[in-house]
């Protein structure tokens, strides 16, 4: 590889550089997993016991102290509301575990950048891996927790990993440019966090669309969470299938994102050395 040739940036690059490096992706995704729970008695048991605790506390909260009811239904018992909030806590969680980790991953990594040829373009997909392992796990806890309340599983579960690919396309693209922000403008963490959380109260993580005025709710859509949210409690919970229609759209403007994201990222990454 040579450092000062121009970096690729097309698609089939892309691609091909995923593939390429995916044991080195792996590898490094395990590590980092294994690495969060290192010394820990529990060790990745963790990744259990955080989401049950969250749900437990938002449940509480909501339909305990606030007595929330998931879109006025009075029937509804406190473990379909937490069911129903779970769907939501684990798309958000993804989508801002990653991007908040992003303006420091070339940071948090100086040495591949000065000292070795290393293939700098995975490390987000990396800390997307990472990410993916933890929503799997929830995921997994989530399902349990259908199964024991409902005492069944809707047949239209198996499309949830087709709701997700697109956010994770996405996810993906909006890293690769941010990881590229945050080591020209170090500044680039604080406003991120931030908008995370208005993204949490901004998505129907808590409540569902249908309890906000009609006029909002094509404004909520333009929120990257909403779609897959309502599509992912339409296919674990209602037994719905999945709006093809708006899921192939979303799955086209988000390789548009990641191209475009990718391409960013490729564009400025000569600059990094000489930054950091």
């Amino acid at each position: 590889m040579n450092p000062h040739a121009p970096h690729p940036i097309s698609i089939n690059s892309l691609m091909s550089s995923i593939v390429r490096n995916r044991y080195l992706i792996l590898q490094m995704t395990k590590r980092e997993v294994i690495g969060r729970y290192k010394g820990s008695v529990l060790g990745v048991m963790w990744s259990f016991f955080n989401p049950l605790l969250l749900l437990m506390l938002y449940t509480f909260v909501f339909s305990v102290v606030f007595k929330a009811r998931w879109g006025g239904d009075l029937t509804e018992s406190k473990s379909q509301f937490a069911i129903l909030l779970f769907v939501g806590m684990i798309v958000h969680t993804l989508f801002a575990e990653t991007l908040n980790r992003a303006p420091s991953l070339i940071l948090s990594n100086v040495s591949y950048v000065k000292k070795i040829v290393f293939p700098l373009e995975v490390l987000p997909v990396v800390a997307l891996g990472t990410s993916l392992f933890h929503a799997f796990v929830s995921v997994v806890v989530l399902i349990c927790a259908i199964f024991i309340v409902n005492g069944h599983l809707q047949w239209t579960i198996i499309f949830l990993p087709l709701i997700f690919l697109p956010l994770v396309i996405l996810i993906l693209g909006i890293s690769w440019a941010i990881a590229s922000l945050g080591v020209f403008l170090r500044d680039a963490a604080q406003p991120i966090g931030m908008l995370m959380t208005v993204l949490m109260f901004a998505s129907p993580v808590f409540y569902p669309i249908t309890a906000l005025p009609e006029f909002i709710r094509p404004w909520l859509m333009l929120n990257p969470l909403t779609f897959v949210i309502e599509q992912a409690r339409a296919v674990l919970i209602y037994g719905i299938v999945p709006d093809w229609t708006g899921v192939l759209i979303y799955c086209l403007v988000a390789v548009v994102f990641c191209w475009v994201g990718y391409a960013w990222f490729q564009k400025t990454r000569k600059g990094f050395a000489n930054v950091l």
